[in-house]
């Protein structure tokens, strides 16, 4: 007798269509066999699923049982494949069948780990799969409980969220009547995110706020320099706070991330804020940029929509820094293995954050100099290009520590640095910003007075400023002009723009 139960593999952050088939020769001596290209915790779920059946009071049938996972040239990894296994043992053995009152499981999309008590562990990649199944025209998602809120964020399919062996086979045959999960409601959660720290909490600081506002406004990655203890890493906590609120269709991709990473909390739906990741300085390349024998997404990936913060970021090995340049320029990531590659999405703002010297202070005279040139070598002009704002964070006087006011929050920040995005959008769409904007598109979007244009030549011969140093202060002088609702880039925009180039000057 043969059943065939839908599930899913994972491969990257997308889900394909894996069918699970389930013959049973009962004339056969009793003999258990899967493949499939299955890895070892795959080949383990048929031990999971015997004691499972067993201690929900079903027997394993009896005979030579094969299960094939198809398409069988794929490699099949994680528990996922217990509850399609178990489901289609059910079926061969007559306790489950398509003509009984419940859904019919031809229907169905199933995924799920089983502990040996029958209860269902939760898996990753469940948004992933509940995508494919409405792709696909399935009717619903049979998955774990800790999985619904999650599955339930795509519309349009039924997600039965089941905590048990006994539901599910409760569920099939018309004896449980089990509610699907209700449909999520993505804009009144995106709306209800708050950000973790607001800039008013920021003594001083202004010109730091300021260069942060326009890395906002514009997308533009920035590294700020400074003394240990003057708010660098607070600030850069503070900044995702206030980028636009991350729209329903960016939500989704983000937590599709999360999700195949197993990174959801058992019933969190969606993922609301944008993410802040900040890996630590002894992070390996594959931690940060994504890898592994079966390709996982790295840092940059999880900070996709969001901020990657590298806090000390001349004390990361100059192999790790020297990976995230591609990235910073494709905003994607493609890892590439014997059987095939896989590529994630790596849509990630940079702020970086940096002591002067290993000791986090500048000592006086030619010495402390050095030491500062030093430090700064370890970045390669090629990547301090790819950042666009350097700004200094000085150490904050004591009289504004103790007695000084809030300075600019986090609402009035976002209110301007919405405004400037609907001014790029409206200018030349939603899908470019300014820190993407080519030579080409700058020259039709970044018209400059001719008292602008001269001194950005100066500025270029006179500090010895790269060609996509150039490019870069075009970009900022776009963002700081639209921040002020101007067309046009006048002499203040470009002078600002080129103070936030201090790395890269060659006198």
């Amino acid at each position: 007798m043969l059943a065939r139960v839908q599930s899913y593999l994972l491969q990257g952050i997308d889900a394909l269509p894996c069918e699970v088939e389930v013959d049973l020769d009962s004339r056969g001596l009793d003999k258990e066999t899967i493949v499939g290209l299955p890895d070892a915790a795959v080949k383990e779920a048929l031990e999971r699923v015997r004691a499972a059946l067993g201690n929900a009071g079903y027997a394993f049938p009896a005979g030579r049982t094969l299960i094939n996972l198809a398409p069988a040239d794929v490699r099949k990894e994680g528990p996922v494949y217990d509850l399609p296994v178990a489901v289609g043992l059910l079926q061969v053995s007559g306790v489950i069948q398509p003509a009984l009152a419940g859904p019919d499981p031809r229907t169905l999309v199933f995924a799920g780990e089983l502990a040996l008590d029958g209860r269902l562990r939760p898996i990753k990649g469940a948004l992933a799969l509940a995508s494919m199944a409405a792709r696909l025209g399935a009717r619903g998602v049979v998955i774990p409980a800790d999985n619904a809120a999650e599955a339930a964020v795509v519309g349009g399919i039924e997600v039965f969220g089941v905590r048990t062996l006994d539901e599910v086979v409760g569920l099939l045959t018309g004896m449980l009547e089990a509610e699907p999960a209700p449909p999520a409601d993505v804009d009144a959660m995106l709306a209800a995110a708050e950000a973790e720290v607001d800039f008013a909490e920021v003594r001083g600081q202004e010109s730091v706020k300021r260069a942060l506002l326009i890395s906002a406004a514009g997308g533009h990655n920035c590294v700020m320099i400074g003394p240990a203890g003057s708010g660098k890493t607070m600030m850069a906590k503070a900044f995702a706070g206030i980028l636009p609120r991350m729209s329903a269709s960016e939500a989704i991709e983000v937590t599709r991330i999360y999700s195949a990473a197993g990174m959801l909390a058992p019933g969190e739906g969606l993922v609301t804020a944008r993410p802040v990741r900040s890996p630590h300085h002894t992070a390996s390349p594959p931690a940060i940029v994504g890898g592994g024998m079966v390709p996982r997404p790295g840092e940059i990936s999880l900070a996709h929509r969001g901020v990657l913060f590298l806090d000390e970021m001349p004390e990361f090995p100059r192999t790790v820094l020297e990976t995230l340049r591609q990235p910073m320029e494709d905003q994607t990531v493609t890892i590439s293995r014997a059987h095939g590659s896989t590529s994630f999405p790596a849509d990630f703002t940079l702020i970086a954050a940096m002591n002067p010297t290993p000791r986090g202070d500048i000592a006086p005279g030619e010495v402390g100099k050095r030491e500062m040139e030093r430090y700064m070598g370890k970045l390669s002009g090629p990547l301090l290009d790819r950042i666009d704002i350097h700004i200094e964070a000085p150490a904050v006087p004591y009289d504004q520590l103790r007695n000084g006011k809030e300075g600019t929050g986090s609402a009035e920040m976002r209110q301007r640095a919405h405004a400037a995005r609907a001014r790029q959008a409206h200018r030349h769409g939603d899908a470019v910003i300014n820190a993407r904007l080519t030579g080409k598109q700058l020259d039709s979007y970044a018209p400059m007075e001719p008292a602008a244009e001269a001194l950005l030549g100066r500025a270029v011969t006179e500090l010895g400023l790269s060609a996509r140093a150039f490019t870069k202060v075009r970009r900022i002088a776009r963002t700081i002009a639209d921040l002020d609702g101007r067309e046009t880039l006048g002499v203040g925009d470009i002078a600002e723009a080129v103070q936030y180039r201090l790395l890269d000057r060659k006198t």
